[in-house]
């Protein structure tokens, strides 16, 4: 009986890295901002952070594109964004199948789901320092806001003046739980739990 618990655990040791690399990297919350609050150098800028950390861990072969709306005569929905899954965390689980089951009332995200690109846990609510605002300028649904009330930090260019809308990544309101209070820059950020994090998805 010892012997065949021993094998049991040695073949799920083992068939771990396999699980991880049978399901690539297609989804993670950026360790870091840019540093520059809601200021992300737009759309184009969010994405290049996104490829820049994915590059980091051996995952800059795909297509990555941050989880942000946009407002105005050209406005850009998040859900339009990120292909058509399914994606993949850090540790190879599933996050969701596709744009419908992301923005699900059953969807699977949530602390330990919304890993870094390294694999880490983001600190949500109860921990100190709280970094569970992410940027995402959306409606629950993955859509943009209409013009009129700024949600996006003026389309994600702006430390200064605005507000953006933001998601907890440890609740069920991951991409729209309120906006940010004083501003876009770092400092406003992190005075209701932010740090200027958003999420990554592969569109590929």
């Amino acid at each position: 009986m010892k012997k065949l618990i021993f094998i049991f655990f040695t073949s799920m040791f083992f068939l771990s890295p396999l699980y991880a690399q049978d399901n690539p990297l297609g989804f993670f919350l950026t360790s870091v901002g840019v540093g520059n609050g809601a200021d992300l150098g737009g759309l184009a800028g969010a994405d290049a952070h996104c490829e820049m950390l994915a590059d980091k861990v051996g995952a800059g072969n795909r297509e990555w594109r941050a989880y942000l709306s946009t407002q105005g005569p050209n406005a850009v929905n998040a859900r339009d964004r990120i292909g058509s899954g399914p994606w993949y965390n850090a540790n190879g689980r599933l996050v969701g199948r596709d744009v419908a089951e992301l923005h699900s009332y059953g969807t699977r995200m949530s602390m330990r789901e919304a890993l870094a690109e390294n694999g880490a846990i983001i600190p949500g609510g109860g921990y100190a320092p709280n970094r569970h605002d992410i940027l995402t300028g959306s409606k629950p649904d993955g859509t943009a806001y209409p013009t009129g009330e700024d949600m996006t930090c003026n389309n994600w260019t702006s430390s200064g003046e605005g507000a953006a809308m933001m998601g907890h990544h440890d609740r069920a309101a991951w991409n729209s739980a309120h906006t940010s209070r004083g501003g876009c820059g770092q400092a406003a950020l992190r005075g209701t739990g932010g740090d200027g994090l958003f999420y990554c998805f592969a569109a590929d």
